[in-house]
């Protein structure tokens, strides 16, 4: 799978875009936990982010996300 890091969670994450190796049955909140677990900035980012999957909001971490699918970081927007 693929994880995109937008705005301060780029930053936080020190790169645009990685690949990660789940296993089936891996969920959004794994992979969550996995990111957070390396570094504490990050773990602080990924506490406010919203997620898309494939292009898809994810309003559950319990989704199931697989090998194939792009799972986007995003974290709050200030602006008008």
């Amino acid at each position: 799978m693929t994880v995109r890091y937008f705005a301060a969670a780029r930053a936080a994450a020190g790169t645009e875009e990685e690949t990660l190796k789940v296993a089936a049955g891996t969920t959004v909140a794994d992979v969550i936990q996995i990111l957070a677990l390396r570094d504490k900035q990050l773990d602080r980012v990924l506490q406010r982010c919203s997620y898309l999957c494939d292009n898809i909001a994810i309003r559950d971490t319990a989704t199931v996300i697989e090998s194939g699918q792009t799972l986007d970081v995003l974290p709050p927007f200030a602006g008008g």
